[in-house]
C-alpha cells in the first residue's frame, strides 16, 4: 500500500502532527515551492492561513491533492476558480474559534460601554475624571453572520442581557434575512460583522450602512477585513455618525505602520487576534489529525466547505 503524501504549506511554528508519524509522508512547502509540489501530494494542509499561495499555485489540470484543509474559519484566501471548479474536497477549522471570538466581542462591548479606553488614557495622564457609563443589559445588538461564530457571539451577548438579532444569507427560524439588515442596524447599539467573505458580502459595510446606524452605535468587525469599506468607516467616526468601532481584521494585513486607521478617533485596532487563545495552534493540529484519520479510514469528512458559497453550509 502506498504511503499517502501530506503537503504542509508552512508557517512558524509548524503543526505538531505526532499521531501521523510513520503513517504519512509529510513534505513541506512555502509560496515559492508550492506549485511544483502540489501535483505529488494527496492532501494539502494550509497551515499558513494568511497566505494566498494556493490561489496562485493550484493547477488548472493534471494531478492535484484530493483534499485541502485550511487551519482557519475563512476560505477566501485559497478558493480560486481552479480549486473551486475541481473535485478536491475543502475543509476548514470550524469549531475552534467560536467561543474565543465570542468572548473577545463581549470584551469589546463591555469596554466600550464602560469607557475603558478613556479610563486607561486618563490613567496614563494621571487625570482623575469621573464619568457615567452605560448599562450593557437592555441594549440591542445585530450580529451579521449566522454561522457557529455568529451564534456563539449572539449567545454570549444574550447572557449579558443584550437583545440580539442574527442576520444570515437567508431568513429562517431565528435568523433574519439580508432584507432586514438596514432596519435592524438602525436601532442597534452594537453591530457585529461575523460573516464569511463572498461576492455578496464584500464591502457590505459602506458609507450608506454607517449612515443608517444611530450616533450612539458601535461597530465591531471580527469577520473578514474586506467586509468593510475602511475609508468610509474612518469618515463615519470622524464625523461622529457612530460612537466608536473596533477592527480585528483588515483589507490588508498586517496593518501598515503609516496606515491612517491607527489614528482614527474612537477606533480600536487589534492584530487579527480575536480567536487566538493559549493553545489554539495545538487545537488546530489536533483537529486536522482527527480529520485525517477519518479520511484515511474512508469515512466522510466534516467541516466540508461548499466551494461555490465559500463556507460550510448547514447553519
Amino acid at each position: 500500500m502506498t504511503t499517502p503524501t501530506l503537503l504542509v504549506l508552512d508557517a512558524d511554528p509548524p503543526p505538531r502532527l505526532g499521531r501521523l508519524t510513520g503513517r504519512v509522508r509529510i513534505e513541506h512547502a512555502d509560496a515559492s515551492t508550492l506549485a511544483e509540489r502540489l501535483p505529488h501530494a494527496d492532501v494539502l494542509l494550509v497551515w499558513d492561513f494568511t497566505s494566498h499561495a494556493v490561489r496562485e499555485a493550484w493547477p488548472a489540470e493534471g494531478p492535484r491533492p484530493r483534499w485541502v484543509h485550511t487551519a482557519s474559519a475563512g476560505v477566501d484566501h485559497l478558493l480560486g476558480p481552479e480549486l473551486a471548479a475541481s473535485d478536491t474536497v475543502v475543509t476548514n477549522a470550524r469549531g475552534i474559534f467560536d467561543r474565543p471570538v465570542a468572548e473577545y466581542v463581549a470584551a469589546l462591548v463591555l469596554a466600550f460601554a464602560k469607557d475603558l479606553p478613556r479610563t486607561l488614557e486618563f490613567q496614563r495622564e494621571r487625570t482623575w475624571r469621573h464619568r457615567e457609563t452605560r448599562r450593557v443589559a437592555g441594549t440591542r445588538a445585530v450580529v451579521v453572520g449566522s454561522g457557529p461564530i455568529g451564534r456563539a457571539i449572539s449567545g454570549t451577548l444574550s447572557a449579558l442581557g443584550v437583545t440580539t438579532a442574527l442576520v444570515g444569507r437567508a431568513a429562517r427560524t431565528g435568523v433574519h434575512g439580508p432584507g432586514d439588515l438596514d432596519r435592524l442596524i438602525a436601532g442597534a447599539d452594537w453591530v457585529i460583522a461575523a460573516a464569511p467573505l463572498t461576492d455578496r458580502t464584500r464591502g457590505m459595510f459602506d458609507a450608506r450602512r454607517f449612515g443608517v446606524m444611530q450616533p450612539s452605535a458601535h461597530f465591531v468587525n471580527i469577520g473578514r477585513g474586506q467586509l468593510v469599506d475602511e475609508e468610509a468607516l474612518a469618515e463615519a467616526l470622524r464625523r461622529r455618525w457612530i460612537a466608536g468601532a473596533a477592527l480585528d481584521v483588515f483589507a490588508s494585513e498586517p496593518l501598515a505602520p503609516d496606515s491612517p486607521l491607527w489614528r482614527v478617533p474612537g477606533l480600536v485596532v487589534s492584530p487579527h487576534m480575536s480567536g487566538d487563545t493559549v493553545g489554539w495552534r495545538d487545537e488546530l493540529a489536533a483537529q486536522f489529525v482527527e480529520l485525517y484519520e477519518r479520511w484515511a479510514a474512508g469515512r466522510p469528512l466534516v467541516n466540508v466547505v461548499d466551494k461555490q458559497r465559500g463556507y460550510v453550509p448547514g447553519h
